[in-house]
């Protein structure tokens, strides 16, 4: 559980960071498995770019779905995915409850759509962005992630003040074979590891719980795929648990895409698509379940 780049104790510097950026590689297309997808317009959404994500690799348009624009009463709903790119379930849950999903629900919420916070992240399967910086720790004033600023500062622009968000994630083997130990080392830390939930569960922000509405993604979620269980000590990933398959987390202080905007329902959700016990498809359809069942206890 050792790294190959830097030195035990030792936080990475320049040369650490170009060495792990040099190993990195496209496997697989933006463009085919996303951006055309958007501009095709599912649900009748309006397609918005709001930034281009730009580093030495390359250029990445930064895309959302947005419910036709004009005066409106309805609240809006925020449902982000691929803030950590590597995480397949969350960009193409994202799209499917789009296409899907987006036409029906057009009289009750405007929808904000942002499938994959992160292109690079998803095109090279990472959790980092090509600085070795987490955009899910960067959700913060004066963030170090173009992928975290560019959303927020969108957000703010379009005074965009959501009731619902909900945020797309899961956890996949790699964590424990590439993304712990690479964090490890970039901070010079120990490694600190512990098992991979199987399931699905939401994460709270501990300031609004709202615990009923997590309630009621779990059970959503349960008629298609299994929720995660407590370990022997009731906690999933070090966390108490608060409600079977809820956890809570300070989200702000953090930098967590959760915590970026004021929305009293808001929850992350994270599903283990390498478990015996499910498939990627799915977790993606846990993933569209999860939004049904945010958006039903929130339109109550």
């Amino acid at each position: 559980m050792s790294y190959d780049i830097g030195s035990p104790g030792t936080p990475w510097g320049a040369a650490e960071r170009d060495a792990w950026l040099a190993r990195q590689c496209k496997k697989r297309d933006h463009d085919t498995d996303v951006v055309q997808r958007v501009l095709a317009r599912p649900g009748g959404l309006d397609v918005v770019q709001y930034g281009t994500l730009e580093y030495t690799t390359g250029r990445w348009p930064l895309l959302a779905l947005r419910s036709r624009s004009g005066p409106s009463r309805r609240p809006t709903a925020l449902i982000t995915g691929g803030v950590h790119g590597y995480e397949t379930s969350g960009v193409h849950g994202a799209l499917r409850f789009a296409e899907a999903h987006a036409a029906r629900q057009a009289d009750a919420w405007d929808l904000v759509i942002v499938p994959c916070v992160s292109p690079w992240g998803y095109e090279t399967i990472n959790r980092w962005n090509p600085d070795a910086v987490d955009p899910n720790r960067s959700f913060v004033p004066e963030s170090p992630s173009q992928e975290a600023w560019m959303l927020m500062a969108w957000l703010a622009s379009e005074g965009i003040r959501p009731e619902v968000h909900i945020d797309l994630h899961e956890t996949t083997d790699t964590d424990h074979t590439e993304f712990r130990p690479a964090l490890a080392a970039r901070d010079g830390r120990p490694l600190s590891s512990g098992p991979i939930p199987d399931g699905f569960y939401t994460v709270g922000p501990t300031a609004r719980p709202a615990l009923a509405f997590q309630d009621a993604v779990i059970d959503a979620v349960r008629a298609v795929t299994h929720i995660a269980e407590p370990d022997e000590q009731g906690c999933i990933i070090g966390v108490p648990v608060s409600r079977p398959g809820v956890i809570l987390y300070d989200a702000r202080p953090l930098g967590l895409c959760m915590g970026m905007t004021d929305a009293p329902l808001t929850t992350t959700t994270e599903v283990y698509p390498d478990s015996p016990r499910t498939t990627p498809e799915a977790c993606i359809e846990a993933q569209v379940a999860a939004v049904h069942g945010a958006l039903a206890f929130a339109a109550r």
